[in-house]
């Protein structure tokens, strides 16, 4: 079993940057994504990133590519989603989550979630 915190969320300015971090507890084997995804207001949920924990593997959604970055704390059992140039439509709900099956990092099916974390970026 694996539980996952968010946290980092906050209200920022368009164009400014934020780091949110991902707290796992409980065993994550090498094979597990860990992934990012989003959901705004009325709109489904996007997956936006993910990374591989055993190695710097990683995937982006173009819509984040190139101002999103993946990075984790192997010690500490963390990963983190770098965000920077933020734009008014990153606004949503940014989740977590984990799975423990070897596939393609474009999987988008997880066994484990955050909580989530608000993302408000003004004008």
């Amino acid at each position: 079993q694996v539980q996952l915190v968010e946290s980092g969320g906050g209200l920022v300015q368009a164009g400014g940057s934020l780091l949110l971090s991902c707290a796992a507890s409980g065993h994550i084997f090498s094979s597990y994504r860990m992934g990012w995804f989003r959901q705004a207001p009325g709109k489904e949920r996007e997956f936006i990133a993910a990374i591989r924990w055993s190695s710097a593997s990683t995937y982006y959604a173009d819509s984040v590519k190139g101002r999103f970055t993946l990075s984790r704390d192997d010690a500490n059992n963390l990963f983190y989603l770098q965000m920077n140039s933020l734009k008014q439509e990153d606004t949503a709900v940014y989740y977590c989550a984990a799975d423990p099956s070897p596939f393609t990092l474009t999987t988008m099916t997880y066994r484990y979630w955050g909580q989530g974390t608000q993302v408000t970026v003004s004008s």
